[in-house]
């Protein structure tokens, strides 16, 4: 194996299950790990733990952080700490600018920020490279958990997929392959033409309202409120929602459970179903942009 990133340094802060895979790939590409976030995760042999970020920042010569981003006041998960970790301005005004910053969704405060401050913040879960491969453990995911929620089958079953991007058409593929009844759901006429293309029945998103009575599974992967009163109002309350998008989802959850819909939000299901296949697939693009961003970095100065 050619160790692509032998006498690089980084910073992994937090995360989950697919971080440990993350890092162990990492370095089988000669990198060295420094972790913040890990004090009670399983060992691991070469990585060094520190406490906060601001021990490392002087360290690396880039920063890892979780794809699921931030929460609003700059909050990291970690799944194998107690301990807050939180990405803020405070932060920000420590880290070098030369050390770039990986995440997978930034807040807009946070873009706002580092811009200011000079420093590189770089988006990882809207890259195609990585955004299709995760959408199969998502799509993988998301069944598994309709299946478990279910009383019926998924084949002939009428299940609807909102939105057709690229989590959205892997789960419409996998469902058709299963035998259910697939009706995706989008605004654009090229992509409700390639519906029709693959066998699904198509509907515009200004026809949801009527159509959505017909549900019996309802795939959310739009990060707006879709899924608002007057949907929720014509949604079959034996139907089942499984919301796919970011933080806080695009489902009135409040009033779904009022009116008796189970819907359950469903966010970063590769770190859950299949962490170790996330984390390859991380390590793999992370390699190339870090190298990247490395670079460009030094041809500027």
């Amino acid at each position: 194996m050619t160790t692509v990133l032998n006498g690089i340094r980084l910073g992994v802060v937090g995360g989950d299950d697919r971080e440990l895979y993350l890092i162990s790939e990492l370095q089988k590409q000669g990198a060295s790990i420094v972790g913040v976030g890990f004090e009670k995760a399983p060992p691991i042999p070469g990585m060094v733990r520190k406490s906060n970020i601001q021990d490392i920042v002087a360290e690396v010569d880039a920063l890892l952080f979780p794809m699921f981003g931030t929460d609003d006041r700059g909050g990291v998960k970690a799944k194998y700490s107690d301990s807050s970790i939180t990405l803020n301005k405070e932060v920000l005004q420590v880290i070098p600018q030369h050390v770039p910053i990986f995440i997978g969704w930034a807040r807009p405060a946070l873009k706002s920020a580092a811009k200011k401050m000079g420093i590189r913040l770089i988006e990882t879960a809207k890259l195609d490279e990585i955004a299709i491969l995760n959408s199969i453990p998502s799509a993988e995911g998301a069944i598994h958990m309709a299946i478990k929620e279910t009383p019926i089958t998924i084949h002939q079953s009428e299940s609807f997929v909102l939105g057709l991007g690229r989590t959205g058409w892997s789960i419409a593929r996998m469902l058709k392959g299963m035998g259910a009844s697939v009706t995706g759901v989008a605004r654009r006429p090229d992509v409700l033409a390639r519906a029709v293309e693959m066998g699904l029945r198509a509907v515009h998103f200004e026809d949801l309202e009527e159509e959505i009575r017909r549900a019996e599974i309802i795939f959310n992967t739009v990060p707006t409120l879709i899924l608002d009163r007057p949907i929720l109002d014509r949604v079959s309350r034996d139907a089942v929602i499984i919301d796919l998008a970011s933080i806080p989802g695009g489902t009135d959850f409040e009033y779904a459970d009022m009116l008796g819909i189970k819907a359950l939000l469903a966010p970063g299901l590769p770190g859950l179903v299949a962490p170790k296949t996330a984390g390859k697939i991380l390590a793999e693009v992370y390699k190339k942009l870090i190298l990247l961003n490395l670079m460009s970095y030094e041809h500027r100065i």
